[in-house]
């Protein structure tokens, strides 16, 4: 999409004259509109879920029995009904939480028992965060990947008396597909509950729960287009989450706090549009991305990451002799916003943890960019950032 507006109204500053370039102290002549390429951090809001979230207008707390709080409750039991069968799930399976972040933390403190709880390498900060001191702490082990970032399933019988084993469905950075599935059954064998982070899956590429036969699951509303603060853990009818914050124990027990009407509404209908878009989209997704592939391969030391199954939506390169967070500045002054694919922290670059589990080095890890697609992404912009992609290069690696 060629736009004016964007998430949180980042995207789309149509007022800015200029831009400050890369380092450099350049400046470059703001365009006149922008391309948002990086659906994979936050989709913007979709039409109907935006609907969705203000026809729920004022309503009282659902946990209140009186009749405003009954009306509350049935709107929330509405919703709560249209994402399970969206997923194919039973309602009582779905938890609501403020967002996939929230759902990976129940999951595995919640369900992991006392046991080793087995992670992949490449698992998004809310889950490699858990393996901290006082959290997983000793309990952690960490589940090696090859050079496309993709799970050994039989690293999962190595590991000693697991709990629970977690890993992702498509790699937030990468777009890599990993082998949920067989690392279900590995788990399985070894007596282990199997989760899998499912926020970069959803809406992107078919999610069989039961089909790959896991336990428990993750998800969150703005990376499909839903609004910012809900998702949902789901978990299978007979696994024992035990709660990890303490307050009114909403959520059958599993969540504290007052439950989001407004934006349990506005994530079914946003999941509701995904889905039954999804083989349009994904088709068209492949077509942006083979054009993006075809366009960095001929460019000298770039390539593409992730291997031969990913999403269709998401494009990771890596650019030797050039800093990412260069490459970012300087496609961000002609329009276009992506991501450099790796942590930042106040504003200090660090190499991305996702490429040095790889086994790239700290400078490689240092050199990618994410291209991201959503609803609205159109041929023309993946064309538009192909020809500026050859000059970018270029200056980056100029940058000293």
């Amino acid at each position: 999409m060629t736009s004016t507006s964007g998430p949180s109204g980042g995207p789309g500053r149509s007022g800015d004259r200029t831009h400050e370039g890369c380092r450099d102290g350049g400046r470059t002549a703001a365009p006149a509109s922008r391309s948002y390429l990086d659906h994979a951090a936050t989709s913007p809001l979709r039409p109907g879920a935006l609907a969705a979230v203000v026809a729920t207008g004022a309503v009282a707390n659902p946990a209140a029995v009186h009749t405003a709080g009954r009306r509350a409750r049935a709107m929330l039991d509405d919703a709560r009904e249209q994402i399970a069968s969206l997923l194919g799930v039973r309602p009582l399976e779905i938890v609501l939480t403020s967002g996939g972040t929230e759902a990976d933390t129940l999951a595995l403190l919640g369900a992991g028992g006392a046991g080793t709880v087995g992670i992949s390498a490449v698992e998004h900060a809310a889950i490699a965060g858990l393996t901290a001191p006082g959290l997983m702490g000793e309990r952690a082990r960490v589940l090696p990947v090859d050079a496309d970032g993709v799970v050994d399933p039989s690293s999962i019988a190595a590991l000693d008396a697991p709990g629970l084993v977690s890993v992702m469905t498509a790699n937030n950075e990468t777009g890599t597909l990993e082998p949920v599935a067989e690392c279900a059954r590995q788990a399985h064998r070894a007596g282990a509950l199997f989760h899998t982070d499912a926020v970069q899956a959803l809406g992107h590429l078919p999610v069989e729960l039961a089909e790959w036969d896991v336990d428990l699951a993750s998800f969150s509303a703005h990376k499909l287009g839903g609004p910012v603060g809900i998702g949902a853990l789901w978990v299978r009818r007979g696994v024992t989450v035990a709660p990890v914050a303490a307050g009114g124990r909403q959520e059958a027990g599993l969540r504290s706090g007052t439950q989001m009407v407004a934006l349990a509404r506005g994530f079914a209908a946003a999941l509701d549009e995904a889905v039954a878009e999804m083989g349009r989209r994904t088709e068209l997704w492949g077509r942006l991305r083979s054009r993006l592939v075809e366009a960095a391969g001929a460019i000298e030391g770039v390539r593409v990451d992730g291997g031969d199954r990913v999403s269709a939506a998401v494009c990771h390169l890596s650019v030797a002799g050039a800093r990412g967070e260069n490459l970012q500045l300087l496609l961000d002054a002609r329009g276009i916003d992506c991501s450099t694919g790796s942590a930042c922290h106040a504003g200090v670059a660090a190499p991305s943890e996702v490429m040095l589990a790889m086994g790239r080095s700290r400078q490689q890890a240092s050199s990618c960019l994410r291209f991201s697609f959503g609803p609205e992404t159109t041929v023309a912009e993946i064309d538009r950032l192909a020809a500026l992609l050859p000059e970018v290069v270029t200056q980056a690696r100029a940058v000293r």
